[in-house]
């Protein structure tokens, strides 16, 4: 059974576009990716999802039911986090919580408790004193208090530090393990891949995509960026190799293939540093889509 359906799914800001034929599905279980460049549509088509907006035309269902007729229904299965966050600043931290669990028919207080231990979320502070990354504690807390059936992220990792964005996946993947399904917006494609079994990509409000990620990760260019003395830069010259940049001791290419077939050619070479990286997603889509 899908958790989501996407069905033609299109929303407009008068004449502005923001999202337009939406076509994809999210299995149950499942850990989905929804990835592109700021500005591609992913909040826009995630907040008609949840019927925060209505779309100008096309639908969604959320466990086989019309995510518009039967918002109020549905929205009770799901936790949702925004990318921007905005509270009652001068409300505390259990506060808020509180009122946030009282929107649901069971008791939620242990599960804020164990919750704001592991992200470290200090409970009595005021909402004005929290840092950014502290506010996206809350947040967090607040998606995921009533153990939802349907865990929804928007750019869920900004303002988290590198160990509390790892205790963040590592509590992402348990809330999956007990049956959760979870759509993960970011625009950071390492995310994603770290966490997610399928990935849809959406640029210019239309999906390009539906990937793979196992696949995704074999089959992408590389970023190489080599330094040295007397570099013979018409070695790289070779299949797979794109975007060949020569500035004095310095060589810059991308690569997708056998990736041994470059490591025989920098062995024969005099380095001085070697780099290779991940292209950023706007990288990708230069080079991965054309």
């Amino acid at each position: 059974m899908n958790a989501i359906e996407f069905n033609d799914l299109t929303k407009y800001y008068g004449k502005v576009r923001g999202c337009e034929n939406i076509n994809f599905q999210v299995k149950e279980g499942e850990i989905f990716g929804f990835i592109g460049p700021n500005g591609a549509g992913k909040s826009t088509t995630i907040r008609t999802m949840l019927s925060l907006i209505y779309p100008t035309s096309g639908s969604v269902t959320i466990f086989g039911k019309d995510a518009i007729k039967y918002g109020s229904e549905v929205r009770k299965d799901i936790g949702y986090l925004p990318s921007e966050i905005f509270y009652y600043d001068r409300m505390k931290v259990i506060d808020l919580l509180k009122y946030s669990a009282s929107f649901y028919d069971h008791d939620c207080t242990d599960r804020i408790h164990e919750l704001s231990e592991i992200m470290e979320l200090d409970l009595n502070r005021k909402i004005q004193d929290l840092s950014y990354g502290n506010k996206k504690k809350v947040g967090i807390v607040q998606g995921l208090l009533h153990s939802p059936k349907l865990i929804v992220l928007d750019e869920p990792t900004s303002g988290l530090d590198p160990l509390m964005q790892q205790k963040f996946f590592n509590l992402i993947v348990e809330e999956n393990k007990k049956g959760a399904t979870v759509l993960f917006s970011s625009h950071i494609l390492s995310e994603v891949q770290q966490l997610c079994n399928r990935v849809a990509i959406i640029k210019d409000g239309n999906i390009v995509s539906i990937q793979d990620v196992k696949a995704m990760k074999r089959d992408n260019y590389k970023k190489f960026t080599i330094r040295g003395e007397d570099l013979n830069h018409g070695k790289f010259q070779v299949e797979g190799v794109t975007e060949l940049k020569v500035r004095e001791d310095k060589v810059t290419f991308f690569f997708k293939g056998d990736v041994n077939q470059i490591v025989k050619i920098i062995a024969e070479l005099k380095l001085t540093d070697i780099i290779v990286e991940e292209p950023t997603l706007e990288e990708i889509f230069m080079h991965y889509y054309e």
